[in-house]
């Protein structure tokens, strides 16, 4: 059985996944924002297969090269971003100057698309383009755990007054794409608490399913 562990980084509380294997040999990562030393020491030991990001803005990457370095695993994301992580303008970091200095990274070495699925720590990931947050966003589904990025949250929805952000889309995404999953999958989001799919569907005042 998969286990999971959350690490809120950076000046804005992103968070960052390390899923482990049941055998506790295998890891993956998702949405490093900040090479932080407690998920490293996690990781170190580990294989660690890959990083996956959910999407590029800054507070969801600054960790990516650090990792791929230290751990050598291939970066995942869907082709929509491609250019952000090595472009600080397109992935948010230049607007938020006080919030950080230029974020990039070079290029990732895979790319996501709706409906492919991964093999990664012995389990099957399913990738779900949701986009309306930014354009290349993604969710992953393994199980009943959904790894949601800045799409879906406790009670609220991912902003979509940033560049390239569309509410019309990111509705659409969470309608289409998540309120159809059982009500028990577990939603880990990129910001704040978990909540449930059910909980979302019949309680989020932004989206009601």
């Amino acid at each position: 059985m998969l286990t999971f562990q959350k690490y809120e980084l950076g000046a804005l509380g992103t968070n960052a996944y390390v899923v482990v294997n049941a055998e506790r040999t295998n890891a993956i990562v998702i949405d490093p924002g900040v090479a932080d030393g407690a998920l490293m020491r996690k990781l170190d030991g580990l294989q660690v297969e890959a990083i996956l990001l959910t999407h590029a803005h800054f507070d969801h990457i600054g960790g990516v090269d650090t990792l791929r370095k230290r751990y050598k695993c291939p970066v995942y994301i869907h082709s929509l971003e491609q250019d952000w992580l090595t472009d600080a303008s397109k992935n948010g970091s230049l607007r938020w100057k006080e919030v950080t200095p230029p974020v990039t990274t070079t290029a990732a070495d895979l790319f996501l698309e709706d409906g492919q699925t991964l093999s990664l720590v012995g389990e099957t990931f399913q990738v779900m383009h949701t986009p309306g947050h930014s354009p290349g966003s993604v969710s992953f589904l393994v199980g009943d755990l959904l790894f949601a990025g800045d799409v879906l949250f406790h009670r609220s929805i991912g902003r979509t007054d940033l560049p390239s952000g569309n509410q019309a889309q990111l509705v659409r995404s969470i309608v289409d794409k998540l309120y159809v999953l059982p009500d028990n999958v577990l939603v880990l989001p990129g910001h704040g608490p978990e909540t449930t799919i059910g909980d979302e569907r019949n309680g989020n005042p932004f989206v009601r399913g």
